[in-house]
Parts: structure tokens; C-alpha cells; sequence
């Protein structure tokens, strides 16, 4: 039976092994950097910040920031894992609320991630943080990128756990994708509401077939 990985283990698959990676021990200062990268670089771009202007914002030196996480590419690649890891942890607390833990199936639980979607995102219309990271950063070697990629397989992974079927579930992934875009970029607030419309619809039909 599918389960929904959680943790970094000899069982998780190679696609989401990226994004389960546990998250360092931080200090203090270690915390503050983070925490003002991570709002720098959703607000104004991975590219645009510079360290120096995290550095100022968190309180700290240049020289900090880089013994602590060795260079802007890496932090870059912690603000992600650490992004990924908040909005897992929340969309499972979430579902388990509802009722539909591990081992959940069905129409309910897929509705219950737009829901959470759409509160999650609340006032933030930068959109989606891993698209607008990979929009900047492209292809080649840059270590956030497969953190990227893993997210979103992730997800991809989820839809297919609640459904049983991978095609079902990719189609549901693209609903979900797009929802974010035009629930931000597009400015429209029914757009969630939209996508469960749509949710309801493709899994009538892929039950009648």
C-alpha cells in the first residue's frame, strides 16, 4: 500500500530524498539568519538579496553568516528545506485533524490539501517559493535545485497515495500546481474554490471509467 514518507529512511524513494533531509541544529545567530533570509529571499528574489543585507536584517556579520551555513548557494538550499519541511508538517497536522492520516484514500482527503492551500498562501502573493527560486536559479549544479524538484515530487507523490493511481494522481498535481499560479499571479481569490470544483469532476470521471 502507498505510504506518505516523512522521514529520510533506507525506505524513502530517491525522488523525495532531498526534501526529507533532516534540518540542522541552528544557533541563535544561526536562527536569526535564516529566519531573515528566508523572508528576503520569498519577498525579493533569491538573486536580487546579497548577504550583506541579510546579515543587517538578522542583527549579525557577514562573517557569520558564512560560518554558519559556508555561502549564500547553501542557505538559499536551507530556506527551501526548511520552507518544505513547515508546509509538510502543516498539511499533515491539517489532514490528521480532519481525520485522514496515513492510510487515508479518496475524494476527501484531496479536497482537504485545497483547502489548506488556500490558508496557507492567505496574503502571500509571491506565489509558490520553489518556482520562484527555480525561475532565478535554472538549470546547472546549484544545491537548492534538487530540494526543488523534490518538493514537487513530493506532492506528486501525495496525490498518488490518496488516490491509488498514478495517473489520477498526476492529473490532480497539475490541478494543484495550477492553482497555485492563478490563485497569485492570476489575483483570483476563487481559485481554490475553482480547483476543487475541478478535483470532484476528474475523480467522478476516473471512477466511471
Amino acid at each position: 500500500m502507498p505510504q506518505i514518507f516523512t522521514t529520510l529512511d533506507d525506505d524513502a524513494p530517491t525522488a523525495l530524498r532531498p526534501v526529507l533531509q533532516p534540518l540542522p541544529t541552528m544557533t541563535q545567530a544561526g536562527t536569526r539568519l535564516l529566519d531573515a533570509a528566508s523572508t528576503l529571499f520569498y519577498d525579493r528574489g533569491v538573486r536580487a538579496v546579497g548577504v550583506d543585507l541579510i546579515a543587517d536584517t538578522a542583527g549579525t556579520t557577514k562573517k557569520t553568516l558564512y560560518d554558519r551555513f559556508g555561502s549564500k548557494d547553501a542557505l538559499i538550499a536551507l530556506y527551501l528545506l526548511q520552507r518544505a519541511h513547515r508546509w509538510r508538517e502543516h498539511l499533515l497536522a491539517r489532514l490528521t485533524e480532519a481525520g485522514h492520516g496515513q492510510g487515508a484514500r479518496g475524494e476527501a482527503p484531496v479536497l482537504v490539501v485545497f483547502d489548506v492551500l488556500e490558508t496557507w498562501m492567505g496574503t502571500q502573493r509571491r506565489g509558490c517559493a520553489f518556482v520562484n527560486a527555480y525561475a532565478e536559479l535554472g538549470e546547472g549544479e546549484h544545491p537548492a535545485l534538487p530540494i526543488i524538484r523534490a518538493e514537487k515530487a513530493w506532492m506528486r507523490a501525495l496525490f498518488d497515495t490518496f488516490t491509488g493511481d498514478s495517473a489520477l494522481g498526476a492529473h490532480l498535481h497539475l490541478i494543484y500546481e495550477g492553482t497555485l499560479v492563478v490563485l497569485t499571479a492570476g489575483a483570483n481569490p476563487r481559485a481554490a474554490e475553482e480547483a476543487r470544483q475541478a478535483v470532484r469532476v476528474v475523480m467522478v470521471a476516473a471512477a466511471r471509467s
